[in-house]
């Protein structure tokens, strides 16, 4: 199950580019019963995993802006610790985590979804807007694993005047470290399923494969909107759930 999994997030992520924290986390607690806590964990390093071949081929074609990117860590690092940390203190009071999950993935497919309806848009650039905006992202990411993907992209969208690949590449490599960083900090508190992270990213390696090499033959578009759609009614469940039990 773990396996399959893996393999069709991992195929979604390669086919449609949506992030893998908005997909994973309420996957292992709908289906598989995962506590918040440790779906959140669990989501960030298979996240990780799954996104190094796509971020090494980004870094190796000069498809990352070095400065943004440390722009945008020194702000997204403090904010992933400290919400990695909230959700430590807080995993007592699951409906609660429930609730918040929910909230960011609808919040995250719903901007995903308006950004491929209305399309995309060239900013100016603020520089100093990038550190304080990639804190809340970070702790966004920390708490729920979701929102690097949708959300850094269109922060770089607003705040500079990056080519698009750029944009994805430099999005990539941040949302990398921050995954990296948050899914420490839950593997230290012991909030990460170690076994099924093993199993999910073995899923995952094929699934990713997979999907990129059926990216240039499937639609992306309509496909991107079918799992954005899925994804605002999977998160409409988790607040359901946390509202429900509150």
């Amino acid at each position: 199950m773990a396996f399959l999994l893996g393999f069709l997030i991992a195929f979604a992520i390669g086919v449609t580019g949506v992030g893998a924290g908005t997909v994973t986390a309420p996957l292992l607690i709908l289906a598989l019963g995962l506590p918040p806590e440790v779906a959140v964990g669990t989501a960030l390093l298979f996240g990780f995993l799954v996104k190094v071949p796509a971020g090494a081929v980004y870094l190796l074609r000069g498809q990352v802006a070095p400065w943004p990117l440390l722009r945008l860590l020194l702000g997204g690092v403090p904010g992933v610790v400290l919400g990695s940390l909230l959700l430590a203190h807080l995993k007592g009071a699951k409906d609660l985590v429930l609730l918040l999950v929910g909230l960011t993935v609808v919040f995250s497919a719903g901007l995903g979804l308006w950004r491929s309806l209305k399309g995309s848009f060239r900013g100016e650039e603020r520089p100093g807007l990038l550190p304080p905006a990639a804190f809340g992202i970070g702790l966004e990411v920390g708490f729920s694993s979701a929102g690097a993907g949708a959300l850094g992209t269109l922060l770089l969208l607003y705040a500079t005047r990056l080519s698009p690949q750029k944009v994805v590449g430099t999005d990539l490599l941040f949302g990398l470290v921050l995954a990296l960083v948050g899914g420490g900090v839950h593997l230290y508190f012991g909030q990460v399923e170690e076994g099924l992270l093993l199993a999910l990213a073995s899923g995952g390696v094929l699934g990713a494969l997979t999907g990129a090499l059926l990216a240039t033959r499937l639609p992306r578009e309509p496909l991107r909107v079918a799992l954005l759609l899925w994804l605002l009614f999977i998160g409409g469940q988790l607040v359901y759930r946390g509202v429900a039990h509150g």
